[in-house]
Protein backbone atom coordinates (compact mmCIF):
# COMPACT_ATOMS: atom_id res chain seq x y z
CA UNK A 1 0.00 0.00 0.00
CA UNK A 2 2.89 2.36 0.77
CA UNK A 3 4.23 1.82 -2.77
CA UNK A 4 0.82 2.70 -4.22
CA UNK A 5 0.67 5.86 -2.11
CA UNK A 6 4.18 6.86 -3.24
CA UNK A 7 3.23 6.27 -6.88
CA UNK A 8 0.07 8.36 -6.47
CA UNK A 9 2.07 11.20 -4.93
CA UNK A 10 4.60 11.13 -7.76
CA UNK A 11 1.78 11.18 -10.31
CA UNK A 12 0.20 14.15 -8.55
CA UNK A 13 3.51 16.01 -8.55
CA UNK A 14 3.84 15.42 -12.29
CA UNK A 15 0.28 16.59 -12.94
CA UNK A 16 0.76 19.70 -10.78
CA UNK A 17 3.93 20.58 -12.70
CA UNK A 18 2.13 20.15 -16.02
CA UNK A 19 -0.72 22.36 -14.81
CA UNK A 20 1.75 25.02 -13.67
CA UNK A 21 3.53 24.91 -17.02
CA UNK A 22 0.23 25.44 -18.84
CA UNK A 23 -0.83 28.28 -16.53
CA UNK A 24 2.02 30.80 -16.55
CA UNK A 25 0.37 32.85 -13.81
CA UNK A 26 0.05 30.56 -10.81
CA UNK A 27 -2.99 30.98 -8.59
CA UNK A 28 -2.26 32.93 -5.43
CA UNK A 29 -1.34 30.64 -2.58
CA UNK A 30 -2.41 31.23 0.98
CA UNK A 31 0.82 32.89 2.03
CA UNK A 32 0.37 34.84 5.24
CA UNK A 33 0.73 38.59 4.92
CA UNK A 34 3.50 38.82 7.48
CA UNK A 35 6.15 36.31 6.47
CA UNK A 36 9.20 35.33 8.47
CA UNK A 37 11.89 37.97 8.63
CA UNK A 38 9.59 40.95 8.23
CA UNK A 39 10.46 41.88 4.67
CA UNK A 40 11.15 45.57 4.31
CA UNK A 41 11.15 46.50 0.67
CA UNK A 42 11.99 49.86 -0.76
CA UNK A 43 8.93 50.83 -2.77
CA UNK A 44 8.96 47.70 -4.95
CA UNK A 45 6.51 44.82 -4.97
CA UNK A 46 5.28 43.65 -1.57
CA UNK A 47 7.30 40.45 -1.87
CA UNK A 48 10.12 39.76 -4.29
CA UNK A 49 10.33 36.05 -3.52
CA UNK A 50 8.09 33.78 -5.61
CA UNK A 51 5.13 32.30 -3.79
CA UNK A 52 5.48 28.62 -3.06
CA UNK A 53 2.76 26.21 -4.16
CA UNK A 54 1.71 25.15 -0.67
CA UNK A 55 -1.78 24.30 -1.92
CA UNK A 56 -0.20 21.84 -4.33
CA UNK A 57 1.93 20.33 -1.58
CA UNK A 58 -1.14 20.00 0.65
CA UNK A 59 -3.06 18.37 -2.21
CA UNK A 60 -0.21 15.90 -2.61
CA UNK A 61 0.37 15.26 1.11
CA UNK A 62 -3.20 15.19 2.41
CA UNK A 63 -5.60 15.50 -0.53
CA UNK A 64 -5.83 19.18 0.36
CA UNK A 65 -7.31 18.50 3.80
CA UNK A 66 -5.71 21.11 6.08
CA UNK A 67 -7.37 19.59 9.19
CA UNK A 68 -6.38 15.97 8.58
CA UNK A 69 -5.46 13.73 11.51
CA UNK A 70 -5.31 10.11 10.38
CA UNK A 71 -3.40 8.79 13.36
CA UNK A 72 -0.19 8.27 11.37
CA UNK A 73 1.81 10.70 13.53
CA UNK A 74 1.65 13.56 11.01
CA UNK A 75 -0.89 16.36 11.12
CA UNK A 76 -2.45 19.04 8.95
CA UNK A 77 -2.41 19.72 5.26
CA UNK A 78 1.39 19.71 5.07
CA UNK A 79 1.76 16.68 7.37
CA UNK A 80 3.87 18.04 10.21
CA UNK A 81 5.32 15.77 12.88
CA UNK A 82 4.72 17.10 16.40
CA UNK A 83 8.46 17.69 16.87
CA UNK A 84 8.80 19.71 13.66
CA UNK A 85 5.65 21.69 14.45
CA UNK A 86 7.04 22.60 17.88
CA UNK A 87 10.62 23.26 16.72
CA UNK A 88 9.55 25.77 14.07
CA UNK A 89 7.13 27.77 16.21
CA UNK A 90 3.86 26.03 15.46
CA UNK A 91 2.86 25.88 19.11
CA UNK A 92 2.40 29.65 19.00
CA UNK A 93 -0.57 28.93 16.69
CA UNK A 94 -2.04 25.63 17.88
CA UNK A 95 -1.09 22.45 19.78
CA UNK A 96 -0.96 20.48 16.49
CA UNK A 97 -0.85 21.47 12.84
CA UNK A 98 -4.30 20.04 12.08
CA UNK A 99 -5.75 22.52 14.59
CA UNK A 100 -4.07 25.51 12.91
CA UNK A 101 -5.34 27.51 9.94
CA UNK A 102 -3.84 26.92 6.50
CA UNK A 103 -2.09 30.31 6.74
CA UNK A 104 -0.53 29.33 10.08
CA UNK A 105 0.60 25.98 8.68
CA UNK A 106 2.14 27.76 5.70
CA UNK A 107 3.94 30.23 7.97
CA UNK A 108 5.56 27.32 9.82
CA UNK A 109 6.25 25.49 6.56
CA UNK A 110 8.14 28.49 5.18
CA UNK A 111 10.47 28.31 8.21
CA UNK A 112 10.92 24.56 7.75
CA UNK A 113 11.69 25.11 4.06
CA UNK A 114 14.48 27.58 4.86
CA UNK A 115 16.21 25.13 7.21
CA UNK A 116 15.40 21.70 5.77
CA UNK A 117 14.72 22.47 2.13
CA UNK A 118 12.25 20.59 -0.03
CA UNK A 119 13.50 17.33 1.49
CA UNK A 120 11.18 17.99 4.43
CA UNK A 121 8.47 16.80 2.02
CA UNK A 122 10.40 14.07 0.14
CA UNK A 123 7.99 13.58 -2.76
CA UNK A 124 5.54 16.44 -2.61
CA UNK A 125 8.27 19.01 -1.92
CA UNK A 126 9.22 18.82 -5.57
CA UNK A 127 6.27 21.14 -6.17
CA UNK A 128 8.27 23.83 -4.37
CA UNK A 129 11.17 23.66 -6.83
CA UNK A 130 11.09 26.34 -9.53
CA UNK A 131 10.56 24.97 -13.02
Amino acid sequence: MEAELQEARETLVTLQRQRTAVQPVAPASSVPSSGPGGGSSSGGPAQNAPAHDWSGVAMCESSGNWTINTGNGYYGGLQFSPSTWAAFGGLAHAPRADLATPAQQIAVAEKVLVVQGVGAWPTCGQLLVAL
